[in-house]
C-alpha cells in the first residue's frame, strides 16, 4: 500500500540488515533511504539492537521497523509541544532523531547509575573487611557483563546514528530548511559527546570486572589458605597415628561391645560436619 502510494520500493527487513553503508544510506527514485540501529528492551537483561528504516519522499517520512524502541512512544507522546509542528517529513524526522537522541542519553545515564551501584556493593566500606559466598561474586560478574553488553549496543547504535546524521546533513531538502540543518548539526554534536561518554563508561566496565576478578582470586586465595593451615595443623596427629597405629597393648575402646559402631559413626561425622560446616562459610 505505501509502495503505491508513494511510487517506491519499501525496503525488506533482511535489506535493513545490511552492514555495508551503501545499503544503509543512499538515494533511490528521488528517495532517500537511511538505516540505523537502535538499542531495545534497555531495562531488560537482555537488551537487543533493531534496524530501523527511515525513508523520504515527497515531503513525507515513512519508518520501517521491526520492534519498538522506546523512544518512538515518547515521540508520539511529545509531537504536540514542537513548535509550528512537523510541516513536512525532513522537519519530523530531525525532530524524531532528536528524541532518539535523548532517549540514548537516558539509556547511558541509567546505565552509569546502575554501574556506580554495582561498584558500591562490591568495593564499598560495607563490603570491606566482609568475606562473601562465591555465588555473590559470581552474580556480580553477571551483572557487569549485562551492564558491559547494555553498553557496548549503545556504542553501536550511537556510531549507525552518527553516521546518518552525516548522511542526512547533504540531503538537499535538509540544506534548504535552515532550522531541520542547524538541529542536525546540533544533534551530531550531540552524538559525538554521547560516543565519547559511552567509551569512558565502557572503560569504568573493563576496570570493574578485571578488579571482579581479582576479588574472586583474592577470595579464592584465602579459603585454600584455611585448608593449607587445616592440613598443616592435622599433619602431626597423622604422623603419630601412622607411626605407633593401634599396637598398645592396654586399649579398652577394643572390649567394647558398640565400639565398631562408634567408630564408624565417628568416621561419618568427622566428614560430614566439616562439609556442612565449609558449606555454611561459603567455601564450597
Amino acid at each position: 500500500m505505501m509502495e503505491g502510494l508513494l511510487g517506491i520500493s519499501i525496503p525488506t527487513r533482511d535489506d535493513l540488515k545490511g552492514i555495508e553503508p551503501s545499503s544503509r544510506l543512499y538515494v533511490e527514485g528521488g528517495a532517500v533511504f537511511m538505516t540505523a540501529s537502535l538499542v531495545y528492551r534497555s531495562e531488560t537483561q537482555i537488551p537487543g539492537l533493531t534496524d530501523v528504516g527511515f525513508v523520504l519522499s515527497g515531503g513525507r517520512l515513512v519508518t520501517i521497523r521491526y520492534a519498538e524502541p522506546r523512544a518512538f512512544g515518547l515521540f508520539k507522546a511529545g509531537l504536540h509541544r514542537i513548535p509550528n509542528g512537523c510541516r513536512n517529513g525532513v522537519v519530523l524526522l530531525t525532530r524524531l532523531l532528536e528524541t532518539i537522541t535523548d532517549r540514548t542519553s537516558e539509556i547511558l545515564e541509567q546505565a552509569v547509575v546502575k554501574i556506580d551501584d554495582l561498584s558500591i556493593e562490591v568495593f564499598g566500606d560495607r563490603a570491606a573487611g566482609r568475606r562473601r559466598p562465591p555465588q555473590f561474586l559470581e552474580a556480580r560478574l553477571r551483572d557487569v557483563a549485562g551492564h558491559h553488553r547494555l553498553v557496548a549496543k549503545t556504542r553501536d547504535s550511537l556510531a549507525s546514528l552518527s553516521r546518518l546524521l552525516t548522511f542526512l546533513y547533504t540531503v538537499p531538502e535538509v540544506q534548504e530548511d535552515k532550522d531541520s540543518r542547524e538541529l542536525c548539526r546540533s544533534i551530531s554534536r550531540d552524538i559525538q559527546s554521547l560516543s565519547e561518554h559511552a567509551a569512558f563508561i565502557s572503560g569504568n566496565i573493563t576496570f570493574l570486572l578485571d578488579a571482579s576478578l581479582g576479588l574472586i582470586n583474592v577470595e579464592q586465595n584465602a579459603i585454600i589458605k584455611i585448608f593449607s593451615i587445616a592440613s598443616v595443623v592435622l599433619l602431626p596427629p597423622t604422623l603419630v597415628a601412622s607411626v605407633y597405629g593401634m599396637n598398645f597393648r592396654v586399649m579398652p575402646e577394643l572390649e567394647w561391645q558398640f565400639g565398631y559402631p562408634w567408630a564408624l559413626a565417628a568416621m561419618v561425622l568427622s566428614a560430614v560436619i566439616p562439609f556442612f560446616f565449609f558449606r555454611w562459610k561459603g567455601w564450597l
